[in-house]
């Protein structure tokens, strides 16, 4: 289990939290993991942009599908 003290609070105007809001695979993922999901996305393009396309447009293909 997580200790509470890891946990943080940010803010984020309302335009930032409804494109966040997009990003979600499933109604109950949570703000931590779809900003996991991109910051993985964004590390990867660094070393290998090629694999970063992919993983991208595998999330676009899963969205147009819901």
């Amino acid at each position: 289990m997580e200790d509470r003290q890891e946990i943080t609070t940010i803010k984020l105007r309302k335009k930032t939290k409804n494109r966040l809001d997009k990003l979600r695979k499933h109604k109950r993922e949570s703000y931590e993991e779809i900003v996991e999901r991109v910051l993985t996305i964004l590390n990867t393009l660094r070393v290998e942009p090629f694999e970063a396309q992919e993983k991208l447009l595998s999330l676009e293909q899963g969205y147009e599908e819901s």
